[in-house]
């Protein structure tokens, strides 16, 4: 589906420039998909920019989203998506092409917003204001002509992460900028042109007045798509990490037993976990990853000659906790992060649970993703998968209607039975489902004998 929606929106921005070339006005394809088009890669959406006005575009397009008027941006969504009468919160980037007017911006005074917009008919004057040269190239797709006033290509071609114009003046203007240069010279294994590179290290401590939910967006595309240790490392390196999760930048020089981590330190362990990380890779996923081992750093400790990490779960997801709420992640997704560091260590312990124990923690919500995690865990340290291909063996053998049997006995039998509601309800059923589970109760009739006898009223 998400490439049917590509492909119809290329054909789509193509017809949208047919458009307005015909009314009269300049049109270009502008921005990342010009970029990713140069380099063969499939854009995830298409962005246009025009002198026409957003009125003039609202007129030629009726059905369209003003959603960024003022700045000169309209959506036009998909011929399918209008004729489905959504609106403009329920449709998504791929399913509409952004037809921006040129314009210039005029101050800053928020971080992000400009203060004033000057519409333009120089695409010049557009592009001058963008973020990155790779990122400021336009195409015309009717007539195929690349128009690049920045140097794009050059840049694209030595794989040079460059800011357009003054770096500081353009991480001042949005300064999630900076988190932009890390994820791009991440994700395309470019370097970062060494002026902006040193804004990006002097401006670093700025990027804490970026609303948390875009860092967050930010962070989790960078640990999405595939290179997520060569971002972190870019994070570190330019002091931009110890602003946006000191958390992960405490990691560093903190030492963990050589038989068990010859990788190095925790940072180096969870870096390298990442690399081994599915993709695609689910969000929910790749943060428990980079957050499995957080309460390492304040548990350390040096015993008998042993490095131990003495209740590191338990502080690392009070520590987990706090960050999801901080980077304002969902209730679903918080509480899945949250089972991965809380659960990540009881891999250890599979080949000794009982058949009951092993059942439930099985049973736990999206398991798939905690074994990728344990997975990646053991190739990133000690590179045994004993206790995983245990685990997807018995994943293998264990019938699905006995992972969840129905259950024997219920809260009317115990009150019938002479049980007194309260706390012991959960004990007993509790107590009842364990020895279904491990094939001691296989009926009704054993399972209220069982209560009768281990719980006598």
């Amino acid at each position: 589906m998400a490439k049917l929606l590509v492909a119809m929106s290329k054909e789509f921005a193509k017809s949208i420039l047919k458009t307005l070339h015909r009314r009269g006005f300049q049109a270009y394809l502008v921005g990342g998909c010009v970029r990713d088009l140069l380099l063969k890669r499939e854009p995830k959406d298409y962005d246009v920019a025009t002198d026409a006005t957003p009125e003039q575009v609202m007129e030629i397009f009726p059905e369209t989203y003003a959603v960024g008027a003022q700045f000169g941006v309209v959506l036009v969504p998909l011929p399918d998506r209008t004729s489905e009468g959504a609106g403009s919160a329920d449709v998504s980037k791929s399913e509409t092409v952004e037809v921006a007017t040129f314009r210039s911006d005029l101050g800053y005074s928020d971080g992000r917003h400009p203060d004033e917009v000057r519409f333009s008919r120089d695409p010049r004057e557009d592009v001058i204001r963008r973020d990155f040269t790779i990122n400021g190239m336009l195409l015309d797709q009717v007539t195929n002509e690349v128009v690049d006033f920045v140097g794009g290509r050059n840049d694209l071609e030595a794989g040079i992460i460059r800011a357009i114009g003054d770096p500081g003046r353009r991480f001042q203007e949005d300064k999630l900028r900076m988190l932009r240069a890390a994820r791009f010279a991440a994700r395309f294994e470019y370097e970062i042109e060494p002026a902006t590179f040193a804004a990006i290290q002097e401006l670093a401590a700025q990027i804490r007045v970026v609303s948390r939910e875009r860092v967050r967006d930010e962070l989790t595309r960078m640990l999405t798509e595939g290179h997520a240790h060569r971002a972190f490392r870019l994070l570190d390196r330019s002091h931009l990490l110890e602003n946006v999760l000191p958390e992960i930048s405490d990691m560093k020089g903190v030492q963990q037993p050589p038989e068990f981590h010859p990788e190095g330190d925790v940072f180096a362990h969870t870096l390298m976990l990442l690399d081994h990380l599915p993709q695609p890779c689910p969000p929910t996923l790749a943060w428990g990853a980079l957050l499995h081992d957080v309460g390492k750093p304040p548990t350390f400790r040096v015993a008998a000659d042993r490095i131990r990490f003495d209740g590191h779960v338990e502080v690392g997801l009070k520590m987990a906790q706090e960050i999801c709420r901080g980077l304002r992640f969902s209730n679903d997704d918080s509480e899945q992060i949250l089972s991965l560091v809380q659960n990540h260590m009881r891999f250890g312990h599979v080949m000794r649970m009982k058949d009951s124990t092993l059942k439930k923690f099985m049973r736990l919500p999206r398991f798939d993703e905690h074994m990728a995690l344990h997975r990646a865990d053991c190739l990133a340290s000690h590179g045994n998968l004993s206790a995983y291909e245990f685990v997807e063996q018995k994943r293998q053998e264990i019938p699905p209607e006995s992972m969840r049997p129905p259950k024997l006995v219920t809260g009317d039998d115990l009150i019938a039975a002479g049980h007194t509601p309260g706390p012991k309800f959960r004990e007993i059923l509790e107590a009842v489902e364990d020895a279904q589970l491990e094939g001691r109760l296989l009926s009704r009739d054993q399972a209220l004998e069982f209560v009768h006898r281990e719980f006598p009223t």
